[in-house]
């Protein structure tokens, strides 16, 4: 089981796809209280994250699961733009499992979701 912070409509499509493919579940959370929700209830095997999705606070929502001893474990994979070092970097120090390019992350999508199976 996956959960997804991403509101972005092609990256959503292209997730859907792949996880109705691979017979994984995907729960989309668009809001930094609804991902946290989602998270304690469901304990999903990975929460992806669209590091430009400003609406769910991708780097302060990153902290808040590290600061959460029950959550502090969950693996998170953050997607951006390989141009945004910055926010590369950023994400890591939130606490990012893994920050991939957009790129790598669309050629890599299907052995990602794999392991919410």
């Amino acid at each position: 089981m996956i959960i997804a912070a991403v509101d972005d409509l092609l990256f959503s499509s292209k997730i859907r796809t792949v996880a109705r493919q691979l017979g994984v579940e995907v729960v989309f959370a668009r809001t930094p209280e609804a991902i946290l929700a989602e998270t304690r209830e469901r304990r999903p095997s990975l929460v992806i994250f669209d590091l430009n999705g400003d609406r769910m606070d991708p780097l302060g929502t990153l902290r808040r699961l590290g600061a959460d001893p029950e959550l502090r474990g969950t693996r998170t994979i953050g997607f951006v733009s390989h141009v945004q070092t910055a926010l590369i970097d950023a994400a890591r120090e939130a606490g990012a499992s893994q920050v991939m390019p957009r790129s790598a992350f669309a050629a890599s999508l299907a052995d990602i979701l794999a392991t919410g199976k």
